[in-house]
């Protein structure tokens, strides 16, 4: 069986840092490509990424570079690009049949596809994963403890990938469901968005709880609708990773949902910010593709009107609670 050690980071976020991180803390060679040229060089002269990953060290056996052949060589890929990039990136990466494990979270405005379903169309044979769950960067690349789910269509790759991946304080869950770690992590970031909502505007505890429950079972009945195993949204990749963007402003999505519930603009919010809140790019694709299926996603649906700026806040709220009464599991 194959073992993967040589592992390539395709993306310097803070995302793709905490896991770069995450693989080389204890001395082992890992190569992470940044399109930033500033990354690249603070990661090597450095060893930090004041960008997109202020106050954690790294390891100086991370080294970074701005060239893609140079991952040529990497045994495994872990693939760390927001997800309106991710096609262009891809079609540059050097001719291998080293594993893809995606990171990123969302679906392709233009296609309604999922990273693995890009992947396929340009990499028809090559191995696939998805690695997705209830992860803050800072928090990874600190050692703190986390799990998460690890899904691959071929149970063995899930497998050999968990086992190369895990560390005494990281802990993958393997899984063979592909869509169900993908649906999971895109719903939750557009979730993470109204909850931030209900927090800035003031509307309570209670009403937070209601959406947490009511958002999972839309995320449910997309993801089931879609081919998803309703095991892998109720666990890390979807309701584990929802519980934790849900309830903290350390999520970018949260806190992006903060600013729209005080009254900001999407537009003004996110003009400010060099890292990405997935959930803004995600919301209008998800609702469009929900709407196309038709999937009833009435949350969903309020989010991406409110970052388009077709809705206030005030107006959405009051719409979501004057829908008709129904049976709690519809």
């Amino acid at each position: 069986m194959t073992s993967y050690e040589n592992f390539g980071i395709v993306g310097g976020g803070a995302w793709g840092t905490a896991l770069a991180q995450l693989l080389a803390a204890e001395g082992a060679p890992v190569r992470l490509w940044a399109r930033e040229a500033e990354v690249v060089a603070a990661i090597n002269a450095e060893h930090r990424n004041p960008l997109f990953l202020p106050g954690a060290a790294l390891s100086p056996s991370l080294a970074a570079t701005a060239d893609l052949a140079e991952l040529g060589d990497r045994n495994a890929l872990l693939v760390v690009v927001p997800v309106p990039y991710l096609r262009a990136v891809l079609a540059e990466l050097p001719a291998s049949d080293a594993p893809l494990i995606f990171c990123s979270k969302g679906m392709e405005a233009e296609s309604f596809a999922f990273p693995i379903d890009i992947a396929r169309a340009i990499f028809p044979q090559r191995p696939l994963a998805v690695l997705s769950g209830p992860t803050f960067a800072n928090e990874v690349a600190a050692g703190l403890p986390t799990a998460i789910t690890l899904a691959a269509a071929d149970p063995a790759l899930a497998e050999a990938l968990a086992r190369a991946l895990a560390r005494p304080h990281f802990r993958p869950y393997v899984s063979t469901d592909m869509i169900g770690a993908e649906i999971g992590g895109a719903v939750k970031n557009i979730l993470a968005i109204a909850c931030g909502i209900v927090d800035g505007a003031g509307l309570g505890l209670n009403a937070r709880a209601a959406l947490i429950s009511r958002g999972f079972a839309e995320m449910t009945r997309f993801g089931l609708a879609r081919g998803a195993e309703a095991e892998t949204l109720a666990g890390l990749a979807g309701l584990g990773d929802l519980v934790l963007t849900c309830t903290s402003s350390n999520s970018r999505n949260f806190a992006l949902g903060q600013g729209l519930g005080r009254g900001t603009s999407a537009a003004a919010l996110m003009a400010d910010r060099r890292t990405v809140a997935e959930g803004a790019f995600s919301a209008p694709v998800v609702a469009a593709a929900a709407r196309a299926q038709g999937i009833d996603m009435p949350i969903t649906d309020a989010v991406a009107r409110l970052v388009a700026g077709e809705t206030h806040v005030a107006d959405a709220v009051q719409a979501l609670l004057s829908r008709p009464l129904r049976p709690e599991g519809r």
